[in-house]
């Protein structure tokens, strides 16, 4: 990006970045950001949440309040997502987006509330530690950036994906249904995760979630470090996982814009509850989640 030769100072013009791509006329702080979504949230009824998900929810998250230590994130929070659907967590910074994905998982303390995964019939899994759930629930969670062990090959980083399974023979052979998906992995499989790319270190991140063959899918931030090329790339993927596996995807994501184009439907937090709900489309043309988070 080139600069003026002379810098210059547009006292009543200023620009940023924040939750969206592009920018702004009128620059909002995170605390302004948080305390006018506040102003937006209203009790909502389980039953608008139900009908989002279809009526036939997959995986529900039901009245959760949980956290780290003694400290309490969410505070009664609840979604439900049908099976092959996704769904995408927005909001301020510190609203509790990445602790719903942690407690979903059992890396967070819970005080009250269910995770349940299944239909028709469904499992309580709230208190299940993350591999039974990874392996019993088939949940998985694909990490933000920087997850693979660098040193390792492209196979060693699959292998080690699939761990729980119970002989090394069908780790390999989920290693090679993913080397047979993914052309461009396979042609890397013998060299060091350390030398891809950005987009095929994200490649591989995912690809090692699959090895357990999950049925939910947890994405903490997929855009997050990569090239517009690359992004489009990875959101690519979560859609035929999505609409061709029928995977349940669960994301968060800094680039609302992106995140709700993807997602069939879409939570709004602040200060770990649900402030607003509705689909993806009915998201992005709010004009107030576009003032807020999608930067118009």
């Amino acid at each position: 990006m080139s600069a003026d030769p002379v810098p210059r100072e547009e006292p009543s013009v200023q620009r940023a970045s924040g939750y969206h791509e592009g920018d702004v006329d009128v620059v909002l702080s995170v605390d302004d950001v948080a305390r006018e979504a506040e102003a937006l949230r209203s009790e909502i009824p389980e039953s608008t949440l139900l009908a989002l998900a279809r009526g036939e929810p997959f995986l529900t998250i039901q009245g959760l309040r949980a956290g780290y230590g003694n400290m309490e994130i969410l505070h009664g929070f609840t979604m439900h997502v049908a099976r092959g659907q996704s769904a995408c967590l927005i909001g301020p910074n510190g609203a509790g987006k990445s602790t719903v994905l942690h407690s979903i998982y059992g890396f967070t303390r819970i005080f009250a509330g269910q995770v349940r995964v299944g239909a028709p019939e469904q499992r309580d899994i709230t208190h299940l530690g993350p591999q039974r759930k990874l392996r019993e629930a088939r949940v998985a969670y694909i990490l933000q950036d920087k997850s693979v062990f660098p040193e390792m090959t492209v196979e060693e980083n699959l292998l080690m994906g699939g761990f729980l399974l119970r002989s090394r023979a069908r780790a390999k052979a989920a290693a090679e249904a993913v080397f047979e998906r993914y052309p461009r992995l396979a042609q890397r499989r013998r060299h060091a995760a350390r030398v891809l790319s950005g987009g095929e270190r994200r490649l591989l991140e995912i690809s090692r979630a699959l090895v357990m063959e999950p049925d939910v899918l947890l994405v903490d931030e997929p855009s997050i470090g990569l090239e517009p090329r690359y992004i489009d790339m990875v959101f690519e993927i979560l859609r035929r996982l999505q609409h061709e596996e029928g995977k349940t995807i669960v994301m968060v994501e800094q680039n609302a814009k992106k995140g709700l184009e993807f997602a069939d439907i879409g939570y709004v937090l602040v200060s770990g509850q649900t402030a607003l709900a509705g689909t993806g489309q009915e998201l992005l043309a709010n004009p107030d989640v576009g003032r807020l988070f999608l930067g118009g």
